[in-house]
């Protein structure tokens, strides 16, 4: 009898094991379809912002533009203004993730996470993605683009120059913040301008060129 029962024991731990192995695969396909279904819109949505104003573009078009339906559109995105600000975030997102990988152009992942390695880090997404952000910028939506990425440097440069910031005494924290994030915006559109030339590493080494005096 115990025999049995070890075996029907075993029989339940191999099946649960295949089950979690389906389902584990289950969830991975359904994580790639929905990454494909935000880079088609995503995409379709910078073809859009190429040849028409921001304000003009209704998510119809969007849908229609991506081919996906309405409800999947609205599972991703509740407004045409969240998916700009996605765009923003989702080249900069895992910049400052715990568990950095190795990527085509670049390669953090052994790198100490401190502000020269998160600035360098953020360059090197902004000129894999140069299409997009000169699109995006050259469009009726920069300015609306520009703001979501300036609220995003302010969180980057809070966690990396927080303690600096805080120290000075000649100036507000938050106008020193806005300082800093409005430099960094203007630096790289001065790099957009030079065709962006100038390595992620040298653009990073100008910016601290910049900044560390103000933060000394």
């Amino acid at each position: 009898m115990s025999h049995e029962k070890s075996n029907n024991q075993l029989g339940h731990n191999v099946c649960y094991r295949t089950l979690c192995a389906i389902c584990a695969e289950r969830a991975y396909i359904m994580d790639r379809r929905q990454q494909k279904t935000r880079e088609a819109i995503f995409g379709a949505f910078n073809r859009l912002l190429s040849q028409k104003r921001y304000t003009n573009i209704t998510v119809q078009e969007i849908i229609d533009e991506a081919n996906v339906g309405r409800s999947t559109f609205y599972a991703h995105f509740e407004t045409k203004d969240e998916l700009l600000r996605e765009m923003c975030s989702e080249i900069f997102t895992h910049v400052v993730s715990d568990h950095l990988s190795s990527e085509e152009t670049h390669d953090f992942s052994d790198k100490d996470d401190d502000t020269d390695t998160v600035v360098t880090h953020i360059l090197y997404h902004l000129k894999d993605n140069s299409k997009n952000i000169i699109g995006i910028l050259t469009c009726e939506s920069g300015e609306l683009f520009l703001r979501y990425f300036k609220q995003y440097l302010n969180s980057v440069f809070t966690e990396y120059f927080g303690g600096q910031i805080e120290k000075s005494k000649e100036l507000p924290s938050d106008l020193l913040l806005t300082h800093i994030s409005s430099s960094f915006v203007e630096m790289v559109n001065w790099w957009i301008q030079n065709d962006m030339k100038q390595t992620p590493e040298q653009m990073e080494s100008y910016f601290a060129a910049v900044i560390l005096p103000i933060l000394s």
